[in-house]
């Protein structure tokens, strides 16, 4: 890891300042981390990409059409996203079979593979698949075979009745640029696709891991990081877990990989250069700044590159 470091406060109103241990929120940053818990599954024969999700989740009622893992992992499954107020539930559901109750017996939207609908939905039935496979706890088994052998020692799935050592607290600006705090969120309907919790070194330690090869066989990285397409052959710009900007119009061969966060509490930007194997992670405690964090996020990653080149040509 080359470089870390806090800024501002992690608790405006105890002026607590946000260090290397202060814990974010991930939000949909956790959809990677899901999606190479899936892979890895793969990986080992357990799990079929193109299978009926009912295969590994029977409890799932059928649909007009049949749902696959890929189609989840790249939101073309048709699943809804968040309706109502379900972003800021304070329900607290127990287990990502449980929390498929939010929205296990509505229809789908489309025809899975037709269109590209984004949905931490679909990522909790993903989720309960890799549960079912594993035969045990998903939040367990996502410890032991993601977190440990990538050093994650902070992160876990966020709990608000929990004692979490340095987790920040959230906010929101107001007119007239005042803060406000967040409203209360209970992100327990959403696990899989949004309820992680840990620092930022933590993220930059699963980077690395995805590409020194500790999590996922190369080609496996290769086909996460390569761009899905709708039935009709348009590229998505989203991968299995990842948004692609590639350098052809096949999605393939990427140029950056990255996944914003963005829910009550936090903005957050994780991106990876694959070719240069360099990765920017940016978490704040601020909510509504994802597109300023990309930009920020490009910029850093930029500038470690031009650094490197300029190291390299030196005598």
């Amino acid at each position: 890891m080359a470089w870390s470091r806090g800024f501002g406060l992690a608790d405006v109103e105890n002026l607590v300042p946000v260090t290397t241990r202060t814990v974010f929120r991930f939000a949909s940053i956790s959809k990677p981390i899901t999606a190479v818990a899936v892979l890895q599954l793969v990986e080992q024969d357990k799990l079929d990409l193109d299978a009926p999700i009912q295969r590994y989740v029977p409890s799932f009622p059928e649909k007009a059409w049949p749902i696959t893992p890929r189609q989840l992992l790249g939101h073309l499954g048709g699943v809804r996203h968040y309706r109502g107020d379900e972003m800021h539930s304070t329900w607290h559901y127990f287990g990502v079979r449980h929390a498929l109750t939010v929205f296990r017996n509505d229809p789908l939207i489309h025809e899975p593979g037709t269109k590209f609908l984004y949905s931490t939905y679909g990522y909790n039935l993903a989720g309960a698949a890799v549960q079912e496979v594993a035969l045990q706890r998903f939040s367990d088994h996502v410890r032991a075979q993601i977190f440990k052998p990538s050093g994650m020692i902070h992160t876990r799935i966020d709990d608000n009745r929990l004692i979490i050592p340095h987790r920040a607290s959230g906010y929101i600006r107001i007119q007239g640029g005042r803060l406000r705090n967040s409203a209360p969120c209970d992100v327990s309907n959403r696990g899989p696709g949004a309820g992680f919790c840990g620092t930022a070194e933590d993220l930059a330690r699963f980077a690395i891991a995805i590409e020194s090869g500790a999590l996922l066989k190369p080609e496996t990285v290769a086909l996460m990081f390569q761009s899905q397409t709708t039935t009709d052959g348009k590229p998505t710009g989203y991968g299995l877990g990842w948004s692609i900007d590639s350098d052809n119009n096949k999605g393939s061969n990427p140029v950056e990989v990255s996944h914003l966060g963005q829910m009550p509490r936090v903005s957050n930007v994780l991106l990876l250069r694959p070719k240069e194997r360099s990765a920017v992670v940016l978490l704040s405690n601020l909510e509504g700044q994802g597109a300023r964090l990309l930009a920020l996020a490009h910029k850093i990653a930029e500038a470690v590159s031009q650094e490197v080149q300029r190291t390299a040509k030196a005598p």
